[in-house]
């Protein structure tokens, strides 16, 4: 958890600003929901790892006799948690204040959320996440919002050259199944084929078989994985998404990503060719246990990791409200992308210092700010020292872009301003 000084703070609300002013254009609404769930909500099993991560509250009013009872069980110590994601919030509002929103709903949440990480470059246990998510529409539509407003969001922050991978766990499964995978063996498998990126095909072929699952099964992918593949101009269609697959998983669940790749490029006024910045990749997993349909992760050049993902969860929101309701959402890794952004977001139009004798009166001081501040600036008054040149970095490092000299008797609105280099 961290402390931002000012012109770090700055910065990083100007960023927010800006995915805000985007989001809120694309027609997402912005909500708030409380740090704090019900302890039994944030361990429903639906959280994957981060449940683990989470931090609980400790119950009122227990005495050490009552804890030393307890120790053994955690649900009997805590009855509130801190949010580990946005995701479990919003599905407890949704169907807490369906009545009161429209049929598809399209929400911004944008919030810190808290998790015990081993802290490490690009992890924090306090960190911002930027959520949008669409409720209540099925088709790939949904999807395809998602992604447009993400994508001119980071051409907004100018990051560009980003890529989206796609895949879908109904893909996932069936691939499975075609390979002879028993039920009980995919999750196991699936954590070891989501290291593919990381130990490469024998590594994974040698986890699966220490794994000690369906011999057979590990023979057919492990064939699969090494089948000659040329490369793809446009590396998403019909016809790659079906390269990229072994026969045998359903038409719909290809016509389903099919769809969202037509959509996508409908919204964003791309032709077929090259198309919007979309790659199918067969082997992405995504942790989630909630995840039912589409997933998504948000890749830069600059970076070797992921900056946000997201993902189809049909399935939680009918935990809460007792009938399945078609969700699905896009998270923005703030802390991540927020170092990326370049200096064209860094800057105000107008920051002044302004270095005054100690001799200019209080009332001159105030009224050569306020006709600052009238005409636009962001204004800070500082006496003259002996080290001008300290004062002025100070400032520039504080996001002041330039500075003004001031003596006794100057009239407001004459003050000669200068850049802060």
């Amino acid at each position: 958890m961290r402390d931002f000084l000012p012109a770090e703070k700055a910065r990083r609300e100007r960023v927010l600003a800006v995915i805000r002013e985007r989001y809120r254009a694309h027609g997402f609404d912005e909500i708030e929901t409380p740090v704090m769930e019900d302890y039994a909500r944030l361990h429903a099993g639906i959280g994957g790892d981060n449940e683990k991560l989470a931090f609980n509250v400790l119950k009122r009013g227990l005495d050490a006799e009552a804890v030393r009872a307890a120790a053994d069980d955690p649900a009997a110590l805590s009855d509130l948690g801190l949010r580990y994601d946005l995701t479990v919030p919003l599905a407890r509002f949704y169907a807490t204040h369906r009545a009161e929103l429209p049929s598809v709903f399209r929400s911004v949440q944008i919030a810190p959320v808290w998790r015990a990480e081993r802290p490490q470059k690009g992890r924090y246990r306090q960190f911002v996440q930027c959520d949008i998510d669409v409720i209540g529409d099925a088709t790939p539509r949904a999807e395809a919002e998602l992604l447009a407003a993400t994508l001119d969001t980071l051409d907004a922050l100018g990051l560009d050259g980003a890529t989206v991978r796609i895949n879908d766990r109904r893909a996932l499964d069936a691939m499975l199944d075609v390979f002879g995978f028993a039920p009980a063996e995919r999750p196991g498998v699936l954590i070891t084929i989501d290291k593919l990126d990381k130990i490469g095909p024998d590594g994974v072929e040698d986890e699966l078989r220490e794994r000690g699952v369906t011999p057979s099964a590990v023979d057919a992918f492990a064939e699969f994985l090494r089948r000659p593949v040329t490369l793809e101009y446009n590396p998403y269609g019909e016809r790659q998404i079906r390269k990229a697959l072994p026969a045998g998983v359903p038409d719909e669940v290809i016509a389903h990503l099919v769809g969202l790749g037509e959509a996508l490029a409908a919204v964003r006024g791309s032709d077929p060719i090259p198309g919007p910045p979309l790659v199918f990749d067969p082997f992405l997993v995504r942790g989630m246990g909630y995840y039912t349909g589409t997933i998504f992760e948000l890749a830069h050049p600059d970076v070797g990791y992921s900056l946000g993902g997201g993902g189809r969860y049909d399935g939680m929101i009918g935990r809460f409200l007792g009938q399945d309701v078609p969700a699905v959402g896009f998270s923005i890794g703030f802390e991540r992308i927020v170092d990326l952004v370049t200096a064209a977001t860094d800057g105000e139009a107008s920051a002044v210092v302004v270095v005054h004798d100690r001799e200019v009166p209080a009332s001159e001081l105030l009224a050569h700010k306020a006709a600052l501040v009238a005409s636009g600036a962001r204004v800070r008054l500082e006496q003259r020292t002996k080290n001008l040149r300290s004062l002025l970095d100070r400032a520039a490092a504080d996001g002041y872009t330039a500075f003004a000299t001031l003596a006794a008797g100057a009239e407001p609105g004459s003050l000669e301003l200068r850049p802060l280099d």
